[in-house]
This record gives C-alpha cells, structure tokens and sequence, in this order.
C-alpha cells in the first residue's frame, strides 16, 4: 500500500512538473511572438508564423518530456520527425530565429530548465528589442530605379541638372527605343540622400516638358518581392 501510495504521489508530482513545463513554454513563447510583431519590418508580415512560433515551442516541450532520460525514445522520436517534410521557405533569416527562439524556450522548459528557459528568453527578447530601436546594421542610401521615357529631341540635360540636384549618385542602367523610335525610355539607378526628394523629384521631372511616364521604383519596399 505505501508503495501505491508513493507511486501515486510521484506521478502526481511528475503531471505538475509537466503542466508547469507545458504552461511556462507557452507564456516564453508568446512573448517571443508578442516581439515579433511589435518589432517586425517588411510586407511579408504572416499570422501564421506568428501561430506556429507558439506552437511550435509547446510541441518541442511536449516532446521533451516523453522523451525524458530515454536514450530510445529519443531515437524513435528523431526518426519520425525525420519522415515529416518541412517545405516552408523562410524569406528573412531573422523570421527562423524567432521560431528557433520558440524551440530552444520549448526545449529547455521540457528538460527541466526552467530558469535558463526564463533568463535565455528574456535576453533574446532583449537583443531583439536593442537591435531594432538602434537600427544596428541599417544602411540608409534609399537607392532607387528611376525610370522615364524622353522624346529623341530632347535636351537631356535639363534632366541630368535636375537629377544632380536631388540625388547624390545617378548611373545610367538602360537605354532603349520605345513609341517606333520616336522616344527614348531611360532608366537610372540614383542613390537620394534624403527620402522626402522621393516625391519632389518625380513631381520635378514630370514638369519638364515631353518627359513621360515618370516612375521610381525604391529598393526597400522590393526586397522581398
């Protein structure tokens, strides 16, 4: 009967420790998520990966518990998840650290470590909150593609004054015949130094006369199309 008892007891103990596991990967990862989205940065913003950044730490957790001190239930586990295909294509490097992220906090709250699941969650959130408001490895040239068609008499160099003007380097990419030889369209690459000239320098060039389909195609915002 105190074997009973004692077993019992030990079982209990063993279904706490494994909902507090369970509910502490939850809550690191929602916070890990909740950073996500208040530092996120794109077009490409998915709810879905957002969903599987939580998801995917309480699985990692519940896997860690089966598996326990078993040298053979771990095998068995790696070879199933070795028959599972993942597809999915991350574009951003930094949106498959956050799911690693996700993982490592599952991970090390099924083990046990709760404190090192805690203070590493808290770091990395913390790394990922210095990097974003100081902007660490930011480059802001604002290259662009300008493109425009010119009517073959043109002057073109009222066009190249004005591009002068407001940007800090103009390099001519292409140039070929559009309208049966009567206009010429040109494209360059320019690098502004301040991105409020965006506007001003379309709405300049749309002024000079016989210019046509004016049009700047920013590098940023074309990153992940």
């Amino acid at each position: 009967m105190n074997e009973l008892l004692s077993l019992g007891t030990a079982a209990t103990a063993t279904a706490e420790m494994a909902a507090l596991s369970l509910l502490l990967a939850f809550g690191l990862a929602q916070a890990v998520a909740a950073v996500y989205v208040w530092t996120f940065r794109g077009m490409s913003y998915s709810q879905g990966l957002v969903h599987a950044i939580v998801i995917g730490s309480i699985i990692a957790c519940m896997l860690m518990l089966a598996v326990g001190d078993s040298i053979a239930a771990g095998l068995g586990i790696a070879g199933g998840l070795s028959i599972v295909r993942f597809r999915t294509a991350l574009r951003d490097p930094r949106d498959m650290m956050f799911v690693f992220a996700a993982l490592g906090s599952g991970i090390a709250s099924g083990l046990g470590g709760h404190r090192v699941a805690i203070f590493g969650t808290g770091m990395f959130c913390l790394a990922v909150f210095t990097l974003t408001l100081t902007e660490f490895g930011s480059q802001r040239r604002f290259d662009g593609l300008l493109r425009f068609q010119l009517p073959v008499a043109s002057d073109e160099a009222g066009v190249m004054a004005l591009l002068r003007k407001h940007t800090r380097f103009v390099a001519l990419v292409t140039l070929r015949e559009v309208a049966q030889g009567q206009a010429m369209e040109h494209a360059y690459q320019v690098r502004l130094g301040d991105p409020k000239d965006r506007a001003t320098l379309v709405r300049e060039l749309e002024r000079l006369p016989g210019i046509q389909d004016v049009s700047l195609l920013l590098q940023e915002p074309t990153v992940e199309l």
